[in-house]
Parts: structure tokens; sequence; C-alpha cells
């Protein structure tokens, strides 16, 4: 079972998150058939949006990451809850995967190194606060790094990894470790978490080395009092449904309803985050016509 912990430091210096989203990138995967390279950036950004969306204070807050690059992946986009659970989507799941010479999967060819990444907090008012920066490398945790930096002036390091096997192309292994400095930080505690992140494994490398994650928050905040603020299960959570649609078709016009029937006098609706289909009948529609009068 996916797992994810947010961690400060006893004296308020420094927050920690990390999480263990293995089951969550091998799910997303599996729905969207993606390529070892759309597997990798989706399963970064899913990672990313699952620390990041539990940070939000308020319980039915959403949080939302565009990334849209010039590469042939086209879009990547997540949705996230304030328990981190998360949803997502990449614009072209069949996208060719090129590697480095190291035999690490290019992430960046396939998003693009120009472009920008959106970050939307909805809070269920009707403002929604939106930030958009402009992308740094492409490989997601870089362009994380460099939103907080940009966009709400927070020092942070962020390590996202997704460990696909060469020979089935199958997620081994996926996770991520979000670390912000808060006001109370001095140039001591910085040049001690500097040292202790330069030192640091990859994610993933961590994760197969038998680290849980709360081991993983404690390697990056080695020589600091660590004390643990929450601990939760996390999954790929769509949340679609055919009520919700219903409640979507009720509020369109008639004559726009009626034009959603496609040739065989039916309306299908294909749900982006789980690839399911809801198929409307012309009687379908008709029904939903007259309990909206």
């Amino acid at each position: 079972m996916d797992k994810i912990i947010r961690c400060i430091t006893s004296d308020g210096a420094i927050m920690a998150s990390a999480v263990d989203a293995s089951d969550i990138v091998y799910t997303a995967q599996r729905l969207h058939k993606t390529t070892p390279v759309a597997t990798a950036a989706l399963g970064r950004l899913l990672c990313a949006g699952s620390m990041m969306g539990m940070s939000l204070k308020q319980e039915k807050a959403k949080l939302t990451l565009q990334v849209n690059g010039n590469g042939p992946l086209s879009s990547v986009v997540v949705v996230a809850d304030s328990h981190g659970n998360v949803k997502g989507y990449v614009g072209n799941p069949d996208c060719p995967t090129e590697y480095y010479n190291n035999g690490k999967i290019n992430v960046a060819a396939g998003v693009g190194k120009y472009g920008t990444l959106g970050v939307i907090r909805d809070y269920g008012s009707r403002d929604p606060y939106i930030g958009r920066v402009p992308l740094v490398s492409g490989e997601i945790a870089e362009d994380i790094t460099s939103y907080y930096a940009t966009s709400e002036q927070i020092p942070t390091v962020c390590a996202l990894g997704v460990l696909v096997d060469k020979e089935d192309g199958k997620v081994m292994l996926a996770g991520g470790l979000l670390i912000q400095l808060l006001p109370g930080a001095d140039d001591i505690t910085i040049d001690k978490l500097e040292k202790n992140i330069s030192q640091l494994e990859p994610v993933t490398t961590m994760f197969a080395k038998g680290l849980s994650i709360l081991d993983i928050c404690k390697t990056a905040l080695q020589g600091f009092e660590v004390e643990v603020l929450d601990e939760e299960p996390v999954n790929y959570v769509c949340g679609c449904s055919r009520e919700k649609i219903e409640s979507y078709f009720a509020g369109l016009p008639e004559d726009e309803l009626r034009e959603c029937l496609n040739e065989s006098g039916k309306a299908e609706v294909n749900c982006q985050f789980c690839n399911k289909t809801y198929v409307f009948s012309k009687d379908d529609i008709e029904e939903i016509i007259k309990n909206k009068k």
C-alpha cells in the first residue's frame, strides 16, 4: 500500500514530505497504457502532486498541476486532494522513449525544455490561486523546485523518481521527496541541510535498499530531530461517476444536450483520468431533459 508522510524538524526550521507511490504510478500506467517516458513523466508529476496536495489545509481543497511543454508528450496533468490522493493523464501516452547515455529515461526529451508549469489551488471559492512558471529543464523535479522559488519564494528541494523495468516496461518503484525551508531556518541549518542533500541517493535507490518514507526523511534531515506530523495511505482516485455526468448534462440547454448524440444515437463520455466510458442512449438523454422541466 502506498503511503505519504509529512515531517518537521523540532526547531520548526524545515518541513519534509515523502511518498511511496509505486502502486499509484503502476495504476496510471495500466489505465493509460503509457510508454516508459510517458510513465516516468506522469509518475513524477503524480508523486509531486501527492506531496503538494497534502499540504493543502482545507479538507475539500484540490490541487492541479499542468505541464505543457514543446515535446512529443504534449501535456501532463495531475489532480490531487488534501489527503495526497491523485489522478492524472498524459496527452500522448504513446510517446517514443529516449534514454540518456547512463540508461536513464530522458524525460526532458518527452516533455520538452520550453513550456510552462501551472499550479492551481482550488479551495472551493470562486477564485482559485493560479501560478505559472516557465519550465527550467522538463525533468519535472527541477521545475517544481523552480516554481516554489519563483512563485512562492520558498527555498525547496524536490526529488522524484520512477523506476521502470527495461524488460517488460512495468513500474517497479516510484516516489518523491519534498524539503522546504521555513522562516526559522538560519545559516547553520541551511549549511547542514545542503550537505545532507549533496549526499542523498536517488529516491528509487533508497526504496530499493529497503528504506521507508520515514527513513528517507530522516536521511535527508540527518543531524536534526524529526517529528512526524502526518502519515496516511494514498491511492489513485478518479471519482468520476455516471451520476456526475448526468448532473453535468442536466445543466446544458436542450439543443446542446441533443447534439451530444452521435450517429448511432448515443452519447459517449470518456474520462481522461481513468479511461472509463459512460454511454447514454437517446432515451437516457430524453429522460434527463424531461427531469429538467
